[in-house]
């Protein structure tokens, strides 16, 4: 018998160490800007890795947050970008309404990559776009 070898090598997968090390960091922004964030970490399947909702964040911004990280691995592209071509008469319009309208199309979301290869995603809600934009962008550099 053959032994199935391993699916995903350790480089190609999202611990829960990055996870929290990418947790910290956009917490760390979030708070320098003064806006209390949900943030979400999703692995290569888009799969939740970790979540942190900072006291006083939105509730709402929970499900959202883990939604923009899942958007931003299903079509490896940040939020942002996805947004700007999914205006009415945009390539993507209408996008935000597919799977079963778990697509977010406002920024927060931002794909980890690692040797070129999107690995994960994370996701951040709770503020104006451009304040989920960079403590996501905080997050990711930690990455």
């Amino acid at each position: 018998m053959h032994h199935i070898e391993q699916v995903q090598k350790d480089d190609e997968m999202i611990t829960l160490a990055d996870a929290r090390r990418i947790i910290a960091a956009a917490e760390q922004k979030a708070q320098e800007i003064g806006q209390p964030m949900n943030i979400a970490v999703v692995d290569q399947g888009g799969n939740l890795v970790a979540h942190v909702r900072m006291d006083n964040a939105w509730i709402g911004s929970v499900d959202i947050s883990i939604k923009k990280a899942w958007t931003a691995r299903a079509f490896d592209i940040s939020t942002k970008d996805l947004a700007e071509n999914s205006q009415s008469g945009d390539q993507f319009f209408g996008i935000h309404v597919s799977n079963d309208c778990r697509v977010m199309i406002f920024a927060g979301g931002i794909p980890l990559k690692r040797g070129g290869q999107v690995v994960g995603a994370v996701g951040v809600s709770g503020g104006m776009g451009k304040q989920d934009h960079a403590v996501a962008e905080a997050g990711a550099e930690a990455f």
